[in-house]
C-alpha cells in the first residue's frame, strides 16, 4: 500500500469515527435536528443491521464479511498488479468504510448513523460517513470495470 492510499485510509476513517463521535456526544440518540427544511437531517441512530434494518442483529455475518473483504482488498493494495490510481482509490474508499463501520460493530455492538435525507417525501434509511465512503468507492469501482481495456 502507497504511502498517499494510507494517508487517504487515515484521513477516512478519522472523518467517518471523529464525526459518529462528535454527533453522539452533541445530539441525543433519536433526536432529529433539521438542517435543510422537508430535506435534510441530523438523526443519531444505532443500526444493528444493514441499510433498511436487513439483517438486523446479525454481527457474526457482518464480521465474517468483513474480514473478508479487508482480506481481499488488502491483497489487491499490495499487488504490485495493481496499478491504475482510479482502481486502488476506489479500493482504499471501500476499505475505510468498511473500517469505520467495522469499528462501531466490534466496539459498540451497533454502528452510529446520523445523515437523514427526505427526498420526494420518502425518508432513505439513516446513514454515516463510512457509508458515503463505501457508495462513492463502489461506484468508482464500477466506472473503471466498465471504462477500462482491461481484461
Amino acid at each position: 500500500m502507497k504511502k498517499n492510499e494510507l494517508i487517504l485510509l487515515g484521513v477516512l476513517f478519522f472523518v467517518d469515527i471523529l464525526s459518529k463521535y462528535l454527533l453522539e456526544h452533541f445530539i441525543l440518540l433519536g433526536t432529529s435536528i433539521q438542517l435543510i427544511p422537508n430535506f435534510f437531517y441530523l438523526t443519531t441512530v444505532h443500526n444493528t443491521g444493514a441499510a433498511w434494518g436487513i439483517l438486523n442483529g446479525r454481527m457474526e455475518f457482518f464480521f465474517v464479511v468483513t474480514l473478508v473483504v479487508v482480506a481481499l482488498i488488502g491483497v489487491m493494495l499490495f499487488d504490485e498488479k495493481t496499478k491504475k490510481p482510479l482502481l486502488r482509490t476506489s479500493l482504499v474508499m471501500i476499505l475505510a468504510g468498511t473500517l469505520g463501520n467495522f469499528y462501531d460493530r466490534l466496539v459498540f455492538g451497533y454502528v452510529r448513523d446520523f445523515l437523514d435525507f427526505y427526498i420526494f417525501g420518502y425518508n432513505y434509511p439513516v446513514f454515516n460517513f463510512a457509508d458515503c465512503f463505501l457508495v462513492i468507492g463502489f461506484f468508482l469501482l464500477a466506472y473503471f470495470i466498465l471504462t477500462s481495456d482491461e481484461e
